[in-house]
């Protein structure tokens, strides 16, 4: 009879712990839906910014990065934007038909093709950086200084920790 009563505490208890664990669950927002959400609200709102400008979601990102380092091939864009080259490579192309964008042979290696920001592009720069900004502003809005550096802190954890893992995977 003593096994019985243990096996049925035992039994209860671990009954006990699941429950609480349903309750933790149910009271804890899902982190992963919330990055989700704010970041295609945060896409949607970037989009409106730029919609005189003619630039489609995205296409803001390769223009920055080529104003930073103009000259990159489709694959070093696709690496650093985290988008597959086939995707890229599209991108690329419908940019390139926009004039927003010119591909050229690479001058030490004709091998490689390197794409290249054109005046145009150029002239768009300005105008993505500040969409960006009110895109931004509008984000924050309501929350004081200390808790938009502790956001940009935590937001940079969680990319490292999910970066870290996308490379174990690879």
């Amino acid at each position: 009879m003593g096994k019985k009563n243990k096996a049925e505490k035992r039994a209860k208890g671990e009954k006990d712990k699941k429950r609480k664990l349903v309750e933790l669950d149910a009271g804890t927002p899902d982190v992963c839906a919330m990055i989700v959400q704010a970041a295609r609200s945060m896409r949607t709102v970037q989009s409106r910014n730029l919609l005189d400008s003619g630039l489609y979601a995205g296409q803001d990102g390769v223009m920055m990065a080529l104003a930073e380092t103009d000259g990159l091939t489709a694959g070093m864009l696709a690496t650093r934007l985290g988008v597959k080259a086939p995707t890229m490579t599209r991108t690329i192309g419908r940019m390139e038909a926009q004039g927003f964008l010119e591909r050229r042979a690479d001058e030490e290696d004709a091998r490689l093709t390197k794409v290249y920001l054109t005046e145009t592009g150029r002239a768009l720069l300005q105008q993505i950086a500040d969409a960006a900004s009110a895109s931004e502003k509008l984000a924050v809005d309501g929350l004081s200084e200390k808790q938009v550096k502790t956001l940009t802190k935590l937001l940079r954890v969680v990319d490292r920790n999910l970066q870290g893992h996308v490379a174990e995977v690879e």
